[in-house]
């Protein structure tokens, strides 16, 4: 459910109009159930179904936070049933879908979180955006071997043009020569994946940063050196021209 917000701004002897839109969004599979609200593709809150619980997600530096979720967990819980109730209805009409309509196919990124050291525990993130429906399988291998352990996934997360965001993370220690990929699956992709590679140039990166590194020091150092001779000459020609 979405909802258009036209606020009415004074500003500069004038009125302006700002547009924003707010969601609820309800999603469920056989073993997935998702409750959120948000803001500007923002989320506010979400329900947390293993824990029986209402989380709010608002983020520290809001201050003060007027906003709240009067029987959050139960408002989604109802919408989960009839969700539920639903879904082999819906199941049946997106079977009979073409696959030209409404479908968008994602567009897939990995990157780390952290700067890369070698030995030093990090995240992989896989990040899947702009598909349609809310439907992908995310998968990692680790030198060609598939990984299981160490993954999380997050909920899927609306965008203003009604496509959906996701992210996929793995804990991995770096290490030279480990190659790590992330492969998503969608239906508009046609039975047609994609993967994105990261680790192929790490060893190349990680000792190339070390290269300019050591260059930029041995410039610095002899700049000092240079800039010290400079001074010593000044200093001796100063003081010859003084005697």
């Amino acid at each position: 459910i979405k909802m258009k917000l036209l606020l009415y701004l004074f500003y500069d002897g004038e009125f302006v109009s700002v547009e924003h839109e707010a969601f609820l969004y309800a999603a469920c599979s056989d073993v997935e159930e998702e409750f959120y609200i948000g803001y500007d593709e923002e989320e506010y809150g979400h329900v947390d179904f293993k824990q029986k619980r209402a989380v709010e997600t608002l983020p520290d530096f809001v201050g003060q936070k007027n906003i709240t979720f009067p029987r959050f967990y139960e408002i989604g819980s109802d919408a989960i049933v009839g969700c539920k109730r639903d879904l082999p209805i819906f199941i049946e009409i997106f079977k009979s879908l073409p696959l030209e309509i409404d479908l968008d196919a994602p567009q897939t990124s990995i990157y780390p979180k952290d700067d890369v050291e070698l030995g030093v525990q990090n995240t992989l993130i896989c990040h899947a955006t702009g598909f349609y429906p809310p439907s992908v399988n995310i998968s990692w291998t680790k030198n060609n071997v598939i990984v299981t352990e160490g993954i999380s996934l997050s909920q899927y997360r609306p965008r203003t043009d009604d496509t959906f965001n996701i992210f996929s993370t793995l804990k991995f220690t770096p290490a030279e020569g480990d190659i790590y990929s992330c492969t998503v699956n969608h239906k508009a992709l046609q039975g047609q994946p994609q993967t994105k590679i990261w680790g192929e140039h790490i060893g190349l990166v990680l000792q190339t940063g070390l290269r300019l590194i050591a260059i930029g020091a041995s410039g610095l150092v002899l700049g000092i050196i240079i800039t010290a001779t400079g001074l010593i000459y000044f200093k001796k020609k100063s003081i010859g021209m003084w005697r």
